[in-house]
C-alpha cells in the first residue's frame, strides 16, 4: 500500500470512529441555511485556491487587465456553448472535468442542503445558485461561464447528491462503527464538520 493510501485509510478509520461515536441516527433539528451556505462558501473558496495552485496560469489573478477583460466578456456575452464539440465538452474543457468535477461539486452543495432538512427542490435551487456563483463570481475572472457547467452542476449534483443522501440516511440502521465508516466514505467533509459541532 502506498504511503498516501495508508494515510487516507488511517484518516478514514479515525474519522469513522469519531462519526460513529458522535453521529447516531440523524439529530432532530430545524431546517437551516447557515450550514449549507458556510459549507458551500468554503467549498468554492477551497476550489479556487486549489485551481490557482494546480493551474497557476489559467487561474491567475495577477494580470488585472486580463482578468477585467474576462469579467467584461462574461457579463456581455452568453455562456460558452459549442454544439459542434462532443457531449460534456461544449465549453472546451475535457469531459472528465465537466462530468465528474462539476457533478461532484454540485453533489457536495446538494447533499449539505438535504442533510439540513431541505427538500429536493430547495436543495436543487441551492445547488443551481452555487453553480451560478462559481461561474459568474469565482471563475469569471479567468474564463467565460459555461452552459455545460451551469446546467450539469445542479442536475448532476442532484443525481449524485441524492444517492449520497439516501446512502447516508440508510447508514443510520447500521452499528456505530459501520455507520461511521459508511458516512465517512459518503460525506467526509460533512462528517468532519459535524464532529466539530455543526448541527447538520
Amino acid at each position: 500500500m502506498r504511503p498516501s493510501a495508508a494515510v487516507f485509510a488511517a484518516s478514514l478509520i479515525a474519522l469513522a470512529s469519531v462519526a460513529g461515536a458522535q453521529s447516531p441516527p440523524p439529530r432532530a433539528h430545524a431546517s437551516s441555511w447557515l450550514v449549507p451556505i458556510l459549507h458551500g462558501s468554503g467549498l468554492l473558496l477551497g476550489q479556487r485556491v486549489a485551481a490557482m495552485r494546480l493551474w497557476p496560469h489559467a487561474f491567475s489573478l495577477e494580470d488585472g487587465t486580463r482578468n477585467l477583460d474576462h469579467l467584461g466578456v462574461a457579463y456581455t456575452q452568453p455562456p460558452v456553448f459549442d454544439p459542434r464539440r462532443r457531449l460534456f465538452e461544449w465549453d472546451g474543457d475535457r469531459w472528465e472535468i465537466n462530468f465528474f468535477g462539476h457533478g461532484l461539486m454540485g453533489s457536495e452543495l446538494y447533499l449539505r442542503a438535504r442533510q439540513c432538512q431541505h427538500g429536493f427542490a430547495a436543495s436543487l435551487a441551492f445547488t443551481a445558485a452555487g453553480s451560478v456563483l462559481w461561474e459568474y463570481g469565482v471563475e469569471v475572472w479567468n474564463s467565460r461561464p459555461s452552459v455545460n457547467d451551469l446546467i450539469w452542476t445542479p442536475l448532476g449534483g442532484a443525481l449524485i447528491g441524492e444517492l449520497r443522501f439516501v446512502t447516508w440516511e440508510l447508514a443510520a440502521s447500521l452499528s456505530p462503527t459501520a455507520r461511521g465508516i459508511v458516512r465517512a466514505v459518503v460525506d467526509p467533509f460533512g462528517e468532519l464538520e459535524r464532529a466539530l459541532g455543526t448541527p447538520c
